[in-house]
């Protein structure tokens, strides 16, 4: 076990799974010679050389259809679309392509394709560059969705991705690349799909948080404990499929549930998760469920109002003393 960062965790899945498997190549704009735009691919040009290591034109279209053709054909491309906010550009490609080959053409037609985007703001891009739109996929059955918010998730659940026979939307968070955590090698890494994450245990109130949220929420949690507020913290990892059945446990135990999440509100995946824990364990609850997420406006540009808008550690904990007390 070493300790490395989001980014480096992220390379060396690529790494592992290309040395292992012959079929599996990348594809995007800028990740050949440049790395990508958060240097992810860095170093993998050299490799494995251009045959497998693919810079594209900017036609995100055009270069993740050719992926789901090759896909079809018996390889396993790895897309990267340089920020999520251009995946509305990929839309028919996913979801009226990828996501039904298998419903329509059964085992004949696996499509073992991963997507990978950066997801969310932080950082200052503005409006068409630091959206949270993974709402969007829960939506379409087929696709698989994959949020991971440590090194460690980063790695392994990159490499199932990879390994699997479906359609696999991966979202890296742009405040998580400099996480450092540590991580395991090879086969060990692996982690299963539909497997939440515990992260802190208490007796107070359940928290539910993904992606950079989760990293929040784990701050928060330190500093709730530090009050007297003991805390369930877990991080879902994948969205499609949504482990529900550790979080209705939790909600039985502390009888309070605060779900947070950086995307808007209204139609969010904390309206998912918040129906999904009322239908199942209504009577155990002492509150109303809490949602926490950003208004429905565009990511401003401007530092002060985009960490205003955002929800932070500090949002976190007012949120769920403010349930405790309730």
């Amino acid at each position: 076990m070493r300790e490395i960062s989001y980014t480096d965790a992220l390379r060396e899945a690529l790494r592992e799974e290309m040395a292992r498997d012959a079929t599996v190549f990348v594809l995007g704009e800028d990740i050949a010679e440049y790395g990508g735009a958060f240097g992810v691919t860095r170093g993998l040009l050299d490799a494995y050389g251009s045959q497998r290591v693919l810079n594209t034109p900017i036609s995100e279209p055009g270069f993740t259809g050719a992926a789901i053709g090759a896909a079809l054909t018996g390889t396993r491309p790895v897309v990267e679309i340089m920020f999520m906010d251009f995946i509305g550009l990929v839309t028919d490609q996913l979801v009226n392509q990828a996501a039904k080959l298998h419903y329509v053409l059964g085992e004949q037609a696996p499509c073992p394709l991963v997507v990978r985007t950066a997801g969310g703001g932080g950082r200052c891009y503005g409006p068409t560059h630091s959206q949270t739109l993974e709402a969007w996929f829960m939506h379409v059955p087929g696709i698989k969705i994959v949020v991971p918010s440590t090194p460690a998730d980063a790695k392994g659940l990159l490499k199932t991705a990879i390994r699997d026979d479906n359609p696999v939307l991966f979202i890296e968070h742009k405040m998580l690349y400099s996480r450092r955590g540590n991580v395991l090698e090879g086969d060990a890494a692996l982690l299963p799909f539909g497997r939440a994450r515990c992260i802190t245990e208490g007796d107070d109130l359940t928290m539910i948080a993904w992606s950079w949220m989760s990293a929040e929420a784990e701050a928060a949690a330190k500093e709730l404990e530090a009050g007297g507020v003991s805390v369930d913290l877990f991080d879902p990892r994948t969205l499609a499929p949504l482990d529900m059945a550790p979080l209705e446990e939790s909600v039985r135990k502390t009888g309070r549930a605060l779900i947070v999440e950086e995307g808007c509100r209204t139609a969010g995946v904390s309206a998912e998760i918040a129906c999904r824990l009322f239908e199942c364990v209504h009577e155990y609850l002492d509150a109303p469920i809490r949602r926490l997420a950003s208004p429905d406006v565009p990511v401003p540009a401007s530092p002060v109002l985009e960490e205003a808008m955002i929800p932070d550690r500090n949002a976190i904990v007012q949120a769920a003393i403010e349930l405790v007390q309730s």
